[in-house]
Order: C-alpha cells, then sequence, then structure tokens
C-alpha cells in the first residue's frame, strides 16, 4: 500500500509502502514539495527525487513530475454515510417567518403583493419542465412528469405546487409557517385530482431529511434562498434529498447595487410591490456564489438565466442580465462520481503514476543510474 507523510517543517515528503506483517518502510530520500494556486485552487506539485527498489518494492523518481490537485477534489468525497448537517442546524429565520405569517390569507390573490409570483409562473414553471424532460425517455400526454417526486421547499401558499401537480407530479411541498399550509391545503382540496398528487406538511428542510434521503427527482427553491439564514446548510440538505441524478431548481436574487437599488428601495419603499422588509439585501447571493456552494456538494450548475419584471405590465420575461432575478439549474453527480473516498483517489493515482514510470524510457535510464 502506498503512502506519504511530512516529516518536520521542512515540506520534505517521504514515500512509503507497506511491507509484510503492515510493516511499513519509508524511502530515504525526501520528496520536495512546492504549492502553487492555479485557478483559485490549491495544487501540490511534488518533485521525485532520484532512487531504487528496496527489499519492500519501495520505488522513487528523478526528474519526473506529478501535480496533485485533491484539495478541492477530496472535500467532493464523503463517505456514504457521512452526514451534511447537524440536527441542531436551523435555516429558518424566525423573523422571516413573522414577516410571511401575516401575510399568508393573500397567498391567492393575483392582484395583491404575490401577484410578482403568480406571474412568474410563465417562466418558471415551463423552465423546471422542460429540463426534467430532458431526463425522462418517455412520458404522458397531458401528464408529462408523471411518475417524478418533487419537493417543493418554501412551497407558501402553494402556487408552484399546484401547476407542478398539474403536469402529473408527485408533489411535497413543505413550508416552516403554518398559516401557510392551512391556506395551501385548503386551496387545493377543491381538485380532487390535486388531492392525491399534492402533500404538504409544515416543518423546515432540515428536519426532513433523514427519511427523504436521495428521494426526489427535483428539489425546487423558489424565492426561497435570500430568507434562510444559513445557505449552506440548507443547499447541503437539498443535494442530499436529492437522488443520483437528480436536478435542483432556484430562483432568487442577485446581489448587486441594482437589486438594492429596484428590488428593495423601490419595489419596497417606493412602488410598494412588495411589504417593506420583505427582503434583506444583505442575504442577496450572487449566481457565482451560489454555484461554488453547489459544486462543493456534489451538484453541477447547468443553467443560470436572468428574469426582469415589468411593474407596469405585470409580466416576467427572460433576460441575459442576472443582476436582478436569475434561475438556476444545477444536476447531482452520479453516486460512484461523489462518493468514492479520499484514499482510493490517491491509491488509483499513484498506480497510475507507476505505471507510466515504468513505461517510460526516460525513467528507466534514471533508475539504472
Amino acid at each position: 500500500m502506498w503512502g506519504g507523510r511530512k516529516l518536520g517543517s521542512s515540506g520534505s515528503w517521504f514515500l512509503s509502502v507497506l511491507g509484510p506483517g503492515g510493516r511499513s518502510t519509508q524511502a530515504t530520500r525526501p520528496l520536495i514539495s512546492s504549492a502553487v494556486y492555479v485557478k483559485n485552487q490549491l495544487s501540490w506539485t511534488l518533485q521525485i527525487k532520484p532512487g531504487v527498489f528496496n527489499e519492500y518494492r519501495t520505488m522513487w523518481f528523478k526528474s519526473y513530475r506529478m501535480t496533485f490537485s485533491y484539495l478541492n477534489r477530496i472535500k467532493n468525497f464523503r463517505y456514504p454515510w457521512a452526514k451534511l448537517y447537524s440536527t441542531s442546524q436551523t435555516t429558518v429565520d424566525s423573523g422571516e417567518v413573522k414577516t410571511f405569517l401575516a401575510l399568508a390569507h393573500k397567498w391567492w390573490d393575483e392582484q395583491g403583493v404575490y401577484g410578482p409570483l403568480h406571474s412568474m409562473n410563465d417562466l418558471r414553471v415551463p423552465f423546471i419542465r422542460d429540463n426534467l424532460l430532458k431526463t425522462i425517455p418517455n412520458h404522458q400526454p397531458g401528464k408529462p412528469l408523471s411518475g417524478m417526486k418533487i419537493l417543493d421547499v418554501g412551497c407558501g401558499g402553494g402556487l408552484l405546487t399546484e401547476p407542478l401537480g398539474r403536469l402529473g407530479a408527485s408533489v411535497i411541498g413543505i413550508d416552516p409557517v403554518d398559516e401557510n399550509i392551512k391556506t395551501a391545503r385548503c386551496h387545493k382540496s377543491f381538485d380532487p385530482v390535486l388531492d392525491k398528487r399534492i402533500e404538504y406538511r409544515v416543518c423546515s428542510l432540515e428536519e426532513i431529511v433523514e427519511e427523504t434521503t436521495e428521494t426526489f427527482d427535483a428539489v425546487v427553491a423558489s424565492e426561497v434562498v435570500e430568507h434562510v439564514i444559513d445557505l449552506e446548510t440548507f443547499l447541503q440538505c437539498c443535494c442530499q434529498v436529492l437522488k443520483p441524478g437528480g436536478s435542483l431548481f432556484i430562483t432568487t436574487i442577485n446581489k448587486t447595487q441594482l437589486s438594492y437599488a429596484l428590488g428593495i428601495v423601490f419595489s419596497e419603499q417606493i412602488a410598494g410591490i412588495v411589504p417593506k422588509g420583505t427582503h434583506t439585501w444583505e442575504k442577496f447571493v450572487s449566481p457565482e456564489t451560489l454555484e461554488s456552494i453547489l459544486e462543493s456538494n456534489g451538484l453541477s450548475v447547468q443553467r443560470v438565466v436572468g428574469m426582469l419584471y415589468n411593474p407596469f405590465s405585470g409580466y416576467w420575461h427572460w433576460s441575459e442580465n442576472t443582476s436582478l432575478n436569475y434561475v438556476a439549474h444545477a444536476v447531482k453527480s452520479r453516486v460512484q462520481e461523489h462518493t468514492m473516498s479520499a484514499e482510493f483517489v490517491l491509491k488509483r493515482e499513484t498506480e497510475e503514476l507507476q505505471a507510466t514510470a515504468c513505461t517510460n524510457p526516460a525513467v528507466h535510464e534514471e533508475l539504472k543510474k
């Protein structure tokens, strides 16, 4: 078994191998290591000194370079049993709960404060549907999402949950505000079809992670991440409840000067499009920050598209500009791509190094010296 350990503070590393009986034999010559930054990723470049095979087949090389880029990769490899959150953590902001509690009876008023969310369905529902259909080889006409399980996080009164249910999906909507769920349950009861396809629960995402691990084909968090108090934990939980290959859909607000001017000053304080105090600019998140967190949790961002709202017409439209609102679609890695242990990766890379050394004439010549 190959491995390495660092001796002292000089930065020297020694390559070792387990011999008979599990005894460790270390090389007598150091491996000179240096650290470099490449695209914000710390990489170790090892210059391996010349050497020979000893009785336990320990091997050293000369003039042979190999770059290990493990720091970012290792944190993506999680043991299957490793939890991504602590039950003592919560992503729910109690102040936000009070704000939405006062508005719980207004969810289905299309001319009221939630009017822009009703209108946003014209963009977000087709966006979710079309991206999910890419993963379904055959779908039923009229019920294209039939057979899919979707989690709508922060569902509110069910404005997005119901359209997804009408497309044939089995949807669970969760929200920490009890009055929101009461409104959602009441509204879906008028449609017997939705009553069978949709389930609502009063809870936060982290409260159901254990029981729903790798359960859903898709997770939707629309206009939610800008209201949580722990974004990283929230996104970790989203990843954990997704099946491998599942999709995460997020709509939110970018953290820019323009979003402060229009999203808070104009929308809340001047035009009154949304109630004062609905948003906190410090909680807004840029697409770059969102993508960084998602990728560190094993999700690959597929698309990021801007959305613009016209307060005069009451309609949304797509835009290449993401400085205000935007939607992101990310896909969770397959199990075999992200549950390997870091030790396995290191072993595989070491074996590749050995194989290359044995077939490289230059290295062979150095070993003969």
